[in-house]
């Protein structure tokens, strides 16, 4: 079974910046692609950003340029750096593991952003 804890969620200032971690448990993070969700309130669910194993990246047209996933295998943890926040940011933002060996999808319990204009 893989957790994934979510942190680094809050309030900022339109322009301003955070960044998000999500940290896992189990073996061979590695191998496993990685990824950030947002769902605001009303709308659904959307790919923010993702991370396969080769560290391979794409991520939303409304985040590009803004928004920088990466990943630290040895602390089993992603990261998505937001910069230049702006107000249809504002959303919970899930960290998602989908394991390599079966296809797998894992969640987290959410983190929640809000931006300020």
């Amino acid at each position: 079974q893989v957790q994934l804890v979510e942190s680094g969620g809050g309030l900022v200032q339109a322009g301003g910046s955070l960044r998000l971690s999500c940290a896992a448990s189990g073996s061979m993070f590695w191998l496993n692609t990685m990824g950030w969700y947002r769902q605001a309130p009303g709308k659904e669910r959307e790919l923010v950003a993702r991370i396969t194993s080769a560290d391979l990246r794409n991520y939303a047209d409304a985040v590009k340029g803004r928004f920088t996933i990466s990943r630290d295998n040895a602390k089993n943890t992603v990261y998505l750096q937001m910069n230049s926040l702006k107000s249809e940011d504002a959303a919970v933002y899930y960290c998602n593991l989908v394991r390599r060996t079966d296809g797998t999808s894992y969640w987290g319990q959410g983190t929640q952003v809000a931006v300020s204009s």
